[in-house]
C-alpha cells in the first residue's frame, strides 16, 4: 500500500506595475505577515536603490523594513538558507541570473516574493521581469493613479531626457500614466542618441 507524504513545497509571488503603483508597500505588507507569523524571513534589494535608505526596503508612502543590500543575485542563496520567506524589491535591476536564483530558492521549499516594474519608461517589458510572470505561481499587477487624467496608470513616465533604460529616481523623475495619457519616447530620438 502506497502513502502519499506531503512535502512542503515552496513558489514564487510576482508584485509588479508601473512606479507609485504600491508594489514595494504590498512586499512589505506580506514580508510583516509572514514575520508576525514567525517565519524566518531574508529580505533583499540593489544596491544601486539607495534612493531613500541604503539598508532598508523604503515605500513611496515611507513604509520601511530591513533588507540586504546586494549587487549580484548570487549573494541571495548566501543569505537566504535559513529562511523560508524570501523578499526581493526592485528585481528589474538584477540581470537575467536572478530567475535561476528564484527557482533555485523556491525549489528548496522556500516562499520567494518579489516586486518590480513590469515596464520600462518606455512601455518595454523590463529585464528580468518576463521571465519572472512566466515561471511565478502567483501574480498581482498593482496600479497607481495617472497624474493627468486620474484614471488607473498601468505606466511609469520619465520626465528627463535621460536614455539610459536604468535611471534611479522618484517623483522627481517619474510620474504615472494612464494608456491614454502615455507618450513614449519616439523610436527616431534613441536611435539619434545610439549614433551620437
Amino acid at each position: 500500500m502506497m502513502h502519499v507524504v506531503k512535502q512542503h513545497t515552496g513558489w514564487i509571488e510576482v508584485i509588479c506595475g508601473s512606479m507609485f503603483s504600491g508594489k514595494t508597500e504590498e512586499l512589505i505588507r506580506r514580508l510583516r505577515r509572514a514575520l508576525i507569523a514567525r517565519q524566518r524571513v531574508a529580505i533583499f534589494k540593489p544596491k544601486l536603490d539607495n534612493r531613500y535608505s541604503k539598508e532598508e526596503l523604503v515605500s513611496h508612502s515611507q513604509q520601511k523594513i530591513e533588507s540586504i543590500p546586494i549587487e549580484h543575485p548570487e549573494e541571495i542563496l548566501k543569505h537566504a538558507l535559513e529562511a523560508q520567506v524570501v523578499g526581493i524589491d526592485e528585481a528589474q535591476f538584477f540581470d537575467d541570473s536572478i530567475v535561476g536564483i528564484c527557482q533555485t530558492l523556491a525549489n528548496m521549499g522556500k516562499r520567494v516574493i518579489v516586486a518590480g516594474l513590469d515596464q520600462d519608461y518606455r512601455g518595454k517589458p523590463f529585464g528580468p521581469m518576463p521571465q519572472l510572470l512566466a515561471i511565478a505561481e502567483y501574480i498581482d499587477k498593482t496600479h497607481a493613479i495617472c497624474v493627468i487624467c486620474g484614471n488607473p496608470a498601468n505606466y511609469t513616465y520619465r520626465k528627463t531626457a535621460d536614455k539610459d533604460t536604468v535611471v534611479v529616481g522618484a517623483a522627481d523623475v517619474y510620474e504615472a500614466r494612464c494608456r491614454n495619457c502615455f507618450v513614449p519616447p519616439r523610436e527616431d530620438e534613441q536611435k539619434e542618441q545610439k549614433k551620437g
